[in-house]
This record gives C-alpha cells, sequence and structure tokens, in this order.
C-alpha cells in the first residue's frame, strides 16, 4: 500500500466503482479500498435472505415458503438503466457488458386518480390510452410527433419556436396540454423529480423524452433494463474493468484518515501504520463527514410479495412512478417490482420497492399510494436514510465526493453525478474514444 497513485478510490458503491474504471481507463494509477469485505457499499445487493432479515433486525428466520435463502439477491437500492441511458453507454463502451447479463424489464405505468395507466410514448398508444379525453389525445398525439421530429441542428423542426430560449411551460402551452398531461409527461416521461423543469429551456425536456423514447424502441416493452441477480453485478463489473487497466483492489481494508498536506491539499491515506501517497481522492460521503451535509432524507421500503401487481397485465417486472401532484406532494413517489425472472427471488417471488424524498416527520404514511398499489404484501423492511451532498466541489482539497443515491427508481441522476465527479477531478469530459473496445487480451 506504500506506493504513490495519481488517485485513490474509496468505497465500492456503484458510483465509485464506476469511477474508478473511468479513472484506470483514462490511464491513471488507481488504488481502490473499501472497509466492508463486500461491494456495492449502501447499493449493495444482500443474499442470502436471512442475512436481510439480520440487516434489518428482524427477528426470527425466513420460513421454508420462501425457498432456498441463496436464491435471493436483494438490492438495497434498487434501480433500472435507461436502455439508451448513460450508464447502458458506459458499460458497452467500457466493455463491461461481458460480465453481465440485462433483461427489459416489462411494463412502464403512471399513477392517476388512483389507479395506474401504461405511459403512453408514441402516437398509437397516445390515441389508446385512458389517461386523457379524446380531444386532449390529439392534442398530445401531435405534441409526440413535434418530439419526434425535433432534430436541435434543424431549426426548420423547431416550427416557430426556440426551445433553448423558450421554457417547457410554453412549450406545453403551444399545444394546449392540460395540467394532468403535463404531470405524466414531465414526470414518467422526461423522469423531472419535481415541477422546476417546466421554467428550464424545452430542450432539456425534448432531449429526455426522446431518451425515453429512444430507449424503448430498443426492446419494446419498457425503455428500462435491470441485470440478472441483481445491481451488485454492476460494481463488481466497472471493479474489473478497473483492475484490467492496471488498478488495484483492497476490501476490509479500515481507512483511519485522509492526510492533508500544506494548503489543506489531500496527500494520501492513512490505514493503521501505513499510507498511500496520491493526488486526489474519490470517495462517497461517509468516509468524509466534516466534508458534506444533509439536504433531506430517502425512504424506501423493501416489499416481498408473492404476486405481480394487479392492473399490469400481470407482468413480472415493471416501474409505476406516482406524480407529486396525484397525490399532493412535492415530490414523486417511486414503485419498481423485479421478480424470479431476474433471479433476484426464489421461484414464484417478487421483490418490490417504493421510494421517495422525506417531506413530514411520518415518512412510513408518504409512502402509502405506493404500498397500497402491493397489497397483500408478504413481508416489508423499511430504511430512512439521509441525503448528503459534498459542501464543495473539492478542486481546493482535490477530494471529490459522490452525493448519496436519490429516491429514483431509474440510474440517470447517478450518472450525472459520476460524470460531474470526472469532469471535477480531471478537468475534462470523459472521453468514451479511448477504451479499448476489445478487451480480451488484456484478461489473459
Amino acid at each position: 500500500m506504500n506506493d504513490e497513485y495519481d488517485a485513490i478510490v474509496l468505497g465500492t458503491g456503484l458510483k465509485e466503482c464506476i469511477l474508478s474504471g473511468m479513472l484506470s481507463v483514462s490511464g491513471k494509477k488507481v488504488l481502490h479500498i473499501d472497509r466492508n469485505k463486500y461491494y456495492g457499499g449502501e447499493s449493495a445487493s444482500i443474499t442470502p435472505l436471512d442475512e436481510l432479515y439480520q440487516r434489518f433486525n428482524q427477528p426470527g428466520e425466513p420460513g421454508s415458503e420462501f425457498g432456498r435463502g441463496r436464491d435471493w439477491n436483494v438490492d438495497l437500492i434498487p434501480k433500472f438503466l435507461m436502455a439508451n441511458g448513460q450508464l447502458v453507454k458506459l458499460l458497452i463502451h467500457t466493455g463491461v457488458t461481458r460480465y453481465l447479463e440485462f433483461k427489459s424489464i416489462e411494463g412502464s405505468y403512471v399513477y392517476k386518480g388512483g389507479k395506474i395507466s401504461k405511459v403512453p410514448v408514441d402516437q398509437k398508444e397516445a390515441l389508446a390510452s385512458d389517461l386523457m379525453g379524446m380531444f386532449e389525445k390529439r392534442r398530445f398525439r401531435n405534441f409526440l410527433v413535434y418530439v419526434q421530429d425535433f432534430k436541435e441542428d434543424d431549426p426548420k423542426t423547431w416550427k416557430d419556436f426556440d426551445p433553448s430560449k423558450s421554457n417547457m411551460q410554453a412549450l406545453y402551452d403551444k399545444f394546449g396540454l392540460d395540467k394532468n398531461t403535463q404531470d405524466f409527461t414531465g414526470h414518467a416521461l422526461a423522469l423531472f423529480r419535481d415541477d422546476e423543469y417546466l421554467n428550464e429551456p424545452a430542450v432539456n425536456t425534448i432531449r429526455r423524452i426522446k431518451l425515453y423514447s429512444d430507449s424503448l424502441a430498443r426492446y419494446g416493452k419498457s425503455p428500462y433494463l435491470y441485470p440478472m441477480y441483481g445491481l451488485g453485478e454492476l460494481p463488481q463489473g466497472f471493479a474489473r474493468l478497473s483492475a484490467i487497466y492496471g488498478g488495484t483492489y483492497m476490501l476490509d481494508k479500515p481507512i483511519d484518515e485522509i492526510v492533508l498536506g500544506e494548503g489543506g491539499k489531500v496527500v494520501g491515506v492513512r490505514s493503521g501504520e501505513e499510507i498511500a501517497r496520491c493526488k486526489q481522492v474519490y470517495c462517497d460521503p461517509s468516509y468524509v463527514p466534516d466534508k458534506v451535509r444533509r439536504t433531506g432524507q430517502v425512504i424506501r421500503c423493501i416489499c416481498i410479495l408473492d404476486h405481480p401487481i394487479p392492473n399490469t397485465k400481470d407482468a413480472l417486472s415493471t416501474q409505476i412512478i406516482i406524480p407529486q401532484k396525484q397525490v399532493g406532494r412535492k415530490s414523486d413517489i417511486y414503485v419498481s417490482l423485479v421478480s424470479y425472472t431476474h433471479q433476484v427471488a426464489a421461484k414464484g417471488w417478487f421483490l418490490g420497492m417504493v421510494s421517495t424524498t422525506v417531506e413530514t416527520d411520518n415518512p412510513e404514511a408518504e409512502i402509502k399510494p405506493g404500498l397500497d398499489l402491493f397489497e397483500p404484501i408478504t413481508k416489508k423492511f423499511v430504511t430512512i436514510s439521509d441525503y448528503l451532498e459534498p459542501i464543495n466541489d473539492g478542486t481546493d482539497s482535490q477530494v471529490f465526493i459522490s452525493t448519496s443515491y436519490d429516491a429514483t427508481t431509474h440510474f440517470e441522476t447517478t450518472c450525472l453525478d459520476v460524470l460531474d465527479i470526472f469532469k471535477r477531478g480531471t478537468g475534462e469530459e470523459f472521453d468514451f474514444s479511448k477504451i479499448k473496445h476489445e478487451l480480451g487480451d488484456e484478461e489473459q
């Protein structure tokens, strides 16, 4: 450990493993350390099932009805990948896909007036949707045609509307879309977490709807993918990538101090008597409690079910978004379901998750609309965790810190954080072209 490194990465959460892989690919000498014996940090997958009971201090052990304990891989923070999103691009470009197998999520739904409906994403679905009346369907269809035909580099497709200068509310108004349609478009298609986006340039939302639509076009049932055996495979895939490019890994290694030199710049990391010298440190918030602040909390409830979600055509996996306005909130509620078909549960069993940003002093009541969709629930595991953000951008100390994982059930915000940290730390955007696509030789 007494070598000198370009960068030391602390923690093996997914963000840190992706960063480790990106830094190694970019030619940096990387040491990656975790105080835990396992990969994943707070985003780990728990197996076998009795370990989940222990982690949540549940009395007793799982009964025989749950099958073999080792058939369960339960994500603490389940998230889906957009098929055409940043993380999939990263996986493909870096060759990590060779270690992983993905399965398409069967349904994408939105909640309105106490029931769920499929998210309409093309003209045909818009006209068949039960989310809108007949005239609104036509207006929404025209809006979708506009978005599909829109090209940023061709002003002729803008149709007398400059989306980089005008905001999204103005675009909705141009097509006469009502508040309900705006609601599911912004939250279930563009995946915004609140309504701030209405005041931002419309081009941001158009890009997001196109991403949803392009992702859906790749596999057909929904825009989302999920790895077989759960998300625990993802950090390990990026760890292998880092190792191929010369990265060194150490698990179960206590971190006693991030050593700062003159001017408060990092010079190394101490574990016991050993110090590994480095120019930069990248880490999750748990390693630097004095350099982060709490900006909120997230509640998550993992549910074990013996049935699919009603009114989803018995889909074995699905995402449901409950837009804030539908339940009188400031932030959305996210619902996801995966099952034995993803090798994360024993045969015939399902894993549901409800999550949201905490807004009151009774968080469990806040997720009730999501939990109601699951009934009856066999077993529940609830966590409330702090949402932490770095106090500064890290350029002065060269200690770059990720944010906690938010309540969303997709990876887009995770990727934006990783790419932002990479840019802060290296001064440049990540260059996908640096990656050798044929990794076979290095693996020997």
